[in-house]
């Protein structure tokens, strides 16, 4: 029997869809670089420097909390649906944030954005992977790296903006136009399939998931700063988070619609992948926040001036995430890629672990390029390779699966490493200066400058060995993400994409729940028998 034959986005349709998301994500990318150079003023205007970390730390916990929440919801009840409403929390926590009166407010408020933060990435390579085929996605890839470049080199810029001729509190109204013209768009542009079937949410593990990651970057916010780390507090968060991870994992293979489904980690390609996003996220994404830090403290430059300085990490990124995309694109391979990519990135943990105060600015910037070109080649093939892996059903879950690894080893990868810095920088002032306040002599780059000679100099040669000493330990944990990346298996890649368009411009997808196998979308062939079918309407009116 012969029907309308579905076929695949135009490059215009596809690219009207890219602005939406990108948009989405771009909100999500520019959060946190943009309020870093604004905290200070924030703190002089509100008070309450104490609390200065959980400006960040807040929306990092809920954001990361709940990732793994709306890939579920995607998958059952459509990912313009749940897009939208990340979109529409991230936009109530900013616009309340720029509202805020007191840090306290400020630090709930952010909260509240991170509930919409952790949405935006994440339901956003989901549409992409519903949209396209895993072999053409590779064209695509470079719009999103370039996107999360402009973030990292724009939010410095537009935070100083903003902040020196306006108020910090742009720094968060701004985000409103932005999100209201990606809900548009997304509105117009996204007519994507829902699955008919039984929907019931899983509450409970939703509810033990949240709170055991929360106990265990606790553990890691707090840990050898507001409590020692074999304090009780500390102990007791850790063996909480412990605990009901635990509980998790038992509960997750009893219920019908677990928010991480077990047999998705039975699948070799999804947790080869979680393994690599957890490790590499905590090596190269945690460790890079350092690198304004030096910029700023050891080599001089100004908080504008050090997000201009870190322009050859962001554009590497993107020319080797476009080479990596079309490299694929054109050999159906993408293997070779994630090794040559984790590869590099222990070559970059390597550059950067020599970093001292006698480093120049142009070795800085070649150290940059590296890692840049490593992370660029490596992390889109996570994506990539377990979308082409698991069925329609489960594409949702699977993608936020990955950007909550990505996501919770960048988290505990900048405590840790935090940690670690100042434990080093310690241990140094001490040697030098005997028993010091290091808080009070190395309190931020602003605070260093101002010192006398020759303490000044003392404090940036101990700052930038500590710095150093922060991707030494990143370096064996890029060995062991490029150790365990060896075990990725090569799958073909599909060459249709899930959701195509009928002759009428309707939405169609047909999701095999079969690994390995074509998804062809309905109307091209009839099903084999023996093999079941969700019922898929179409998502928006």
């Amino acid at each position: 029997m012969t029907v309308d034959t579905p076929v695949p986005l135009t490059h215009r349709q596809v690219l009207t869809i890219l602005s939406g998301l990108l948009l989405g994500m771009f909100l999500a990318a520019i959060d946190q670089t943009i309020v870093a150079t604004s905290l200070p003023t924030i703190v002089q205007d509100l008070g309450g420097l104490d609390s200065l970390s959980w400006v960040v730390t807040a929306y990092l916990i809920t954001s990361t909390a709940s990732t793994p929440l709306y890939g579920k919801l995607s998958d059952l009840y459509g990912r313009r649906l749940v897009f939208q409403f990340a979109i529409a929390v991230f936009l109530a926590g900013s616009v309340l944030s720029g509202l805020s009166q007191s840090m306290g407010q400020l630090v709930v408020f952010r909260g509240i954005q991170g509930l919409g933060g952790g949405g935006l990435i994440a339901m956003a390579f989901a549409v992409i992977g519903d949209v396209l085929s895993p072999r053409d996605r590779g064209r695509y890839m470079g719009y999103f790296s370039a996107m999360f470049a402009l973030a990292g080199i724009a939010g410095p810029l537009l935070g100083g903006l903003f902040t020196d001729h306006l108020s910090w509190r742009w720094i968060f109204y701004v985000n409103v136009p932005i999100g209201l013209v990606a809900f548009v768009v997304t509105s117009v542009s996204l007519r994507l399939p829902v699955q008919n079937r039984a929907r019931s949410i899983d509450y409970f593990g939703a509810l033990v998931l949240v709170a055991s990651v929360v106990s265990l970057l606790l553990v890691s916010a707090w840990g050898g700063d507001a409590y020692g780390w074999i304090s009780a507090p500390i102990v007791g968060l850790f063996g909480v988070g412990l605990a009901l991870l635990a509980v998790f994992v038992w509960w997750e293979a009893r219920v019908p619609e677990p928010i991480l489904p077990p047999r998705l980690f039975r699948n070799r390609t999804v947790a080869v992948s979680f393994a690599v996003a957890a490790l590499s996220g905590g090596a190269l994404l945690g460790a890079s926040v350092f690198l304004p830090l030096f910029l700023q403290a050891v080599a001089g430059a100004s908080a504008t001036n050090s997000g201009l300085l870190l322009a050859p990490l962001m554009l590497s990124l993107t020319v080797a995430s476009v080479f990596a995309g079309r490299r694929i694109s054109r050999t159906g391979r993408y293997r070779r890629l994630l090794l040559a990519g984790v590869s590099v990135g222990v070559a970059g943990m390597a550059l950067l672990s020599t970093l001292d105060s006698g480093t120049s600015r142009f070795s800085v910037s070649v150290f940059m390029v590296v890692v840049g070109v490593g992370m660029g080649m490596s992390m889109p093939v996570l994506n990539l390779a377990t979308q082409n892996a698991v069925p329609f059903e489960d594409l949702g879950t699977a993608t936020s699966a990955i950007t909550f690894a990505r996501s919770l080893g960048g988290a505990f990868g900048v405590a840790a490493f935090g940690a670690v810095m100042t434990s080093r920088l310690h241990s140094r002032l001490t040697v030098l200066l005997g028993d010091v306040d290091v808080d009070r002599i190395a309190n931020g780059p602003a605070q260093i400058r101002r010192l006398a000679e020759p303490l000044r100099s003392q404090v940036i040669d101990a700052l930038g060995d500590a710095i150093g000493g922060v991707y030494l330990v990143a370096l064996p944990i890029m060995v062991v993400a490029a150790l365990v990346a060896l075990w990725l298996p090569e799958l073909p890649l599909r060459a249709r994409a899930y959701v195509e368009f009928s002759g009428d411009g309707q939405a169609d997808t047909k999701a095999r729940a079969v690994q390995g196998r074509e998804q062809w979308p309905v109307g091209v062939a009839v099903t084999p028998a023996g093999v079941d079918e969700p019922t898929i309407a179409r998502e928006g009116p």
